[in-house]
């Protein structure tokens, strides 16, 4: 071993890996079952995948068990990448060997983009794609939402990423007044979301959507993630409640799920006392108003049709989910710009979005409100706060790195879709997409009419990369390529 390389101790990753895979197999019975009930050939596919997904995750299991399991921060890092590489890999087996007839590339960014909640997809013709391939879709996006609730409750605050060890101060005292143990959080959360889920599924239901259709999407709603079983997106159904019922949906997948256990254990106002969600419904209100009157003024569209279309595409790409019900990008350029913009923004830290996230732009805030007051009275004493306690030092340095380096990858990734000879409007906004987590990007070819079967494989893998560091909050993947992570 080489001087000053520091040995990790693999098997409590392999082990847990093992744990997600022999998971992730039981998952791939549903839409095996589903495509036998249908007819579909496709339910051999599944049940081959999900055997193999079985012997590989049971075989790491056996070969790498523990008396104690304990897991080290440097452990934390490389388990939460490995896993999410490992799933998707696994994940993409149904759509490499299914009817759809897709390359390994096709298959690997999909299951990408679909454990991550992105949204992006290369299937053309979902109209009429296999029910299991469409299932498999919602449900690898469903999986991903409840993944990353629990990752951000439980290992970003310990990993301290990008400021979300400010989580761990704030939920410590609260969580655990109302649930005693970190596994009562973890039943009620998932409890929650399931509930949340079904709950969608039958008012979609109700509005028209036909079953299969309505939990399809009410899984795609609640995880944020996007993916939907028609080629036109929610724009296929063409209707006014099953968008506010989706645009509800939507939001309510943004909020942070630990408030909506608070509120069920009798703190009424949880939810609403919390800063980052007043931010949150701010935010996303005053660009809806703006956005629908620019719209009914410039391209004469009657108000409350342009409010319809604006808060649902608005709340769509704001919160990650990707869904569309028209193409906002023939709006003008106004549009264009704002949505290009709000992609970035995100929902709140604790929920299934993605994107900078509302806390990071509250610091931001308070950094740039606390530079001017310097600037004004260069020897006063100012300190910033997020939800009336004191940032510390910490936080703050947290938060700038990250958008730093948020921006960087952003631009790397950019860059490199264009010189593999993407146009400007598409490679930014498909680096946009991706590092975001959001789905369509802009223009003819990857816009809300388009998708990403076109672009060259080589587009398609850094994209995958792209929707890997994004959606694990950056740092968390960045910092296993940093030499002195793996030194003593």
């Amino acid at each position: 071993m080489p001087r000053g390389v520091s040995l990790i101790d693999f098997r409590p990753i392999l082990f847990i890996v093992g744990i997600l895979l022999c998971t992730l197999s039981v998952g791939m019975f549903v839409p095996a079952l589903v495509d036998l009930y249908y007819g579909q050939s496709d339910w051999i596919v599944f049940s081959a995948a999900s055997v193999v997904s079985l012997f590989v995750g049971g075989a790491l299991i056996m070969m790498n068990r523990m008396d104690n399991l304990k897991i080290n921060s440097r452990q934390a890092f490389i388990l939460t990448t490995l896993s999410w590489v490992v799933l998707t890999a696994a994940s993409a087996l149904p759509f490499a060997f299914s009817d759809l007839d897709m390359s390994y590339t096709d298959a690997f960014f999909e299951a990408m983009s679909g454990i991550s909640t992105t949204g992006s997809t290369v299937i053309v013709g979902l109209d009429t794609a296999p029910p299991g391939i469409l299932l498999w879709r919602a449900l690898l996006q469903w999986l991903g939402g409840i993944g990353i609730i629990v990752m951000a409750i439980a290992v970003m605050p310990m990993l301290r990423v990008g400021g979300m060890q400010l989580f761990r101060m704030e939920n410590s005292d609260k969580s655990d007044k109302a649930f005693p143990r970190a596994t009562q959080i973890a039943m009620g959360i998932a409890m929650l979301y399931l509930s949340f889920t079904a709950l969608w599924a039958i008012l979609l239901w109700w509005a028209g959507m036909p079953p299969f259709d309505a939990i399809a999407h009410a899984m795609t709603t609640i995880a944020t993630g996007g993916f939907s079983t028609k080629d036109a997106s929610v724009g296929h159904f063409d209707s006014a409640a099953i968008d506010v019922i989706i645009t509800l949906g939507m939001a309510t997948g943004a909020l942070p799920f630990i408030l909506y256990l608070q509120m069920l254990r009798g703190q009424g106002n949880a939810l609403f006392r919390d800063s980052q969600v007043r931010w949150f419904l701010t935010i996303a209100m005053s660009i809806i108003l703006g956005l629908a009157f620019w719209h009914s003024e410039t391209n004469g569209v009657p108000f409350l049709t342009a409010l319809r279309y604006t808060s649902f595409n608005i709340v769509s790409v704001m919160t990650g989910t990707g869904y569309a019900t028209t193409d906002y990008g023939l709006w003008g350029p106004f549009a264009v710009t704002v949505f290009f913009f709000v992609m970035f923004v995100g929902g709140c830290a604790g929920s299934t979005t993605c994107g900078v996230k509302i806390f990071r732009l509250q610091v931001l805030y308070e950094i740039a409100k606390i530079q001017l007051s310097h600037m004004l009275r260069p020897h006063g004493v100012f300190i910033a706060y997020y939800n009336r306690k004191p940032l510390s030092e910490d936080v703050t340095e947290s938060v700038l790195s990250f958008f730093f380096l948020f921006v960087f990858c952003f631009v790397v990734l950019a860059a490199a879709l264009g010189a593999m000879g993407l146009d400007f409007i598409t490679a930014v906004s498909s680096a946009g997409t991706a590092i975001a987590n959001v789905g369509p990007g802009l223009g003819p070819i990857v816009g809300p009419s388009g998708n990403f079967a076109t672009l060259p494989d080589g587009a398609k893998w850094l994209m995958s990369i792209g929707m890997l560091i994004g959606r694990l909050e950056v740092f968390t993947v960045l910092v296993l390529l940093f030499p002195a992570f793996w030194r003593d």
